[in-house]
């Protein structure tokens, strides 16, 4: 399986809301943030959930988000960031 992302990569992680058990955190769906590391490749939790083997196997990458583009009202310090493992799917490129 081809790597689509790299360290510094901007991403944006889809707005979706799809039923059911679902890794991803809502407060991050359509945000934007910087591929922080490349977690390696792991069963999806999504399928895993549910009782399938979680196969094929997912690239999980750590995706740093600054805290005021995920908390519109965050008033701490500007450089506060928040890191959030996502998997590939869940990403598209926001460059």
């Amino acid at each position: 399986m081809s790597q689509l992302f790299g360290i510094g990569d901007i991403v944006r992680v889809i707005d979706a809301h799809p039923p059911g058990h679902r890794r991803t955190p809502y407060y991050c769906r359509g945000k934007k943030g910087k591929i922080e590391r490349v977690c390696g490749e792991h069963r999806n939790p999504e399928e895993l959930a549910y009782g399938f083997d979680g196969k094929p196997l997912r690239r999980l990458y750590r995706v740093r988000f600054n805290q005021s583009d995920i908390w519109g009202h965050y008033d701490g310090p500007t450089q506060d960031t928040i890191d959030i493992d996502i998997y590939e799917h869940w990403l598209r490129s926001a460059e």
